[in-house]
């Protein structure tokens, strides 16, 4: 039996009583929706809300003194610094699809229910309107919507230890040691849970990138090219799409290798089954280093000897509908990317009797 998409809802074992509100940094029109949904949620709902504090340090919120008595009882966080993966309920989002991934790297083992509002530029993640908030967040609360559980990435790079090991491969953005850090012997062992994909590239190289790729350890091909990216169905209309990848509807349990500019005209892009194993690593004979990055995230350079590992994770990120998972994804195909838009063909003129 194949489970239809549709039947997958959202119900609560108990009624949430915590949310993380993640706002678009550096953007003044969202401080206007975001205030306004704070009022909502911690006074007519009485719901414990949690905020990143560079979000309150905005002059704007941080100045409006009509907002204090709200801003007063949120509980707020810092990324890489404190662990609320098991604080919260579920997950708002205000702003484009940046912030759907931002989410999803706050929480490396299970993801909170998302709730994305459209406020940002392309929005094909973010299926919710802002003009009527209050009774759609009402609806996500009573548990009574529809999910599309999108698969991500787990990702885990090895680097063989060098002497002269830059500061960045094992130290996060802010100067302090990722909590996924695991030290070996001569190794370095990092992990990641990716949303949309993993890109390999060959960085600011003026040579072809040169990298072999292991299918549950047999070589499947080498690319040669700009480089080669690893991704989710959800990932499969950014990146991949702009690469000449298809689209796959975020149910499809799979995984994509879509190179990018490679030099061989019969370089096509494939999908492999989800759960698969891949491996990617520099080939003996790479004139060059490769890099990395995750979500467009935690760029760093690959060297001969170091590895990446790439599978399916087995915690999801649970996305809430507007309508139901084929719905909103063919809107957003429509809508965002405009897809089979074209004028349409005249039919022929009926002829007089």
């Amino acid at each position: 039996h194949i489970q239809d998409p549709a039947s997958q809802r959202l119900t609560w074992n108990k009624p949430p009583k915590s949310v993380l509100v993640i706002k678009k940094i550096r953007d003044a029109s969202l401080l206007q929706p975001f205030k306004e949904l704070c009022v909502y949620l911690t006074e007519e709902n009485n719901m414990i809300v949690y905020v990143e504090k560079k979000v309150l340090e905005d002059p704007a919120i941080a100045n409006d003194d009509n907002f204090g008595p709200v801003k007063k009882k949120f509980c707020t966080f810092s990324e890489d610094y404190d662990d609320i993966s098991n604080q919260i309920d579920f997950i708002i989002c205000l702003g484009g699809d940046g912030t759907l991934l931002y989410a999803s790297s706050l929480f490396q083992g299970s993801v909170p229910p998302v709730m994305a509002f459209h406020l940002g530029s392309l929005g094909f993640l973010t299926p919710f309107n802002f003009e009527n908030f209050q009774s759609q967040v009402t609806q996500v609360i009573e548990g009574n919507a529809a999910l599309v559980l999108r698969s991500r990435l787990k990702v885990k790079v090895v680097k063989e230890h060098r002497e002269k090991m830059t500061v960045q491969n094992g130290i996060e953005e802010n100067g302090v040691v990722s909590a996924n850090l695991e030290k070996e012997v001569g190794k370095q062992i990092m992990q990641y849970q990716v949303l949309n994909e993993v890109v390999v590239d060959r960085g600011p190289s003026s040579y072809l990138s040169n990298v072999d790729v292991f299918l549950d350890g047999h070589l499947i091909t080498t690319v040669q090219g700009d480089g080669v990216i690893v991704s989710t169905p959800t990932g499969s209309t950014a990146y991949a799409a702009a690469a000449g990848a298809s689209m796959i509807h975020p149910n499809v349990p799979a995984i994509m290798i879509t190179p990018i500019c490679p030099h061989s005209l019969s370089f096509r892009p494939i999908v492999v089954p989800a759960g698969v194993e891949l491996k990617i690593m520099l080939s003996p004979d790479a004139r060059n280093t490769a890099w990395v990055s995750f979500d467009g995230r935690k760029r760093q350079e690959i060297c001969h000897g170091d590895s990446i590992s790439i599978t399916t994770s087995c915690y999801p990120l649970p996305s809430i509908c507007f309508r139901d998972p084929v719905s909103d994804w063919f809107e957003s195909l429509a809508e965002c990317l405009h897809w089979n838009v074209r004028k349409k063909q005249n039919n022929f003129a009926v002829e007089e009797e």
